[in-house]
């Protein structure tokens, strides 16, 4: 793969996450609560933390990067999509996480299996295991402090 391929894909990778990173800024907008306001800043400094992977992706190459297994609970796969409002749950801000997380880790996945046995697969399968960690992150606290409750 020629580097002018290879970063055309890390800067729509990046593209994506600097989309995510204005997505939760905006929501730290809408609601009133500082807890709610504190959580999103953090969703918003993980998709920045995104970026800084792949900006070490580009500079090192993708020889050294491991793909981790990431559990999945499954729960944001059958929760309906909440769209975002002025003063938002936090039941409906993780719902909105999980299925950002979601929808980004769907998306590099189907971009792996467009690129198999190249280093773009294992560029987007490393993707893709972040977004599912994350999505773990938030099904996790959906699970304990949401479903339990009920």
């Amino acid at each position: 793969m020629t580097k002018e391929k290879f970063n055309e894909v890390i800067n729509f990778a990046i593209d994506g996450e600097k989309e995510a990173v204005l997505f939760y800024q905006e929501l730290q907008q809408r609601t009133k609560f500082n807890a709610r306001k504190e959580m999103l800043k953090e969703l918003e400094n993980m998709e920045k933390g995104h970026i800084v992977i792949l900006e070490n992706i580009r500079s090192k190459g993708i020889e050294n990067v491991t793909v981790k297994e990431v559990t999945n609970l499954n729960i944001s796969e059958y929760i309906v999509e909440v769209k975002p409002y002025d003063d938002m749950t936090y039941q409906d801000i993780l719902i909105i996480a999980m299925k950002k997380e979601e929808l980004a880790m769907k998306l590099y996945s189907e971009l792996a299996a467009d690129f198999q046995a190249t280093e773009l697969e294992t560029l987007f399968l490393k993707l893709a295991s972040e977004e599912a960690g994350h999505k773990l992150q938030f099904e996790t606290l959906y699970d304990e402090e949401i479903l339990r409750e009920n």
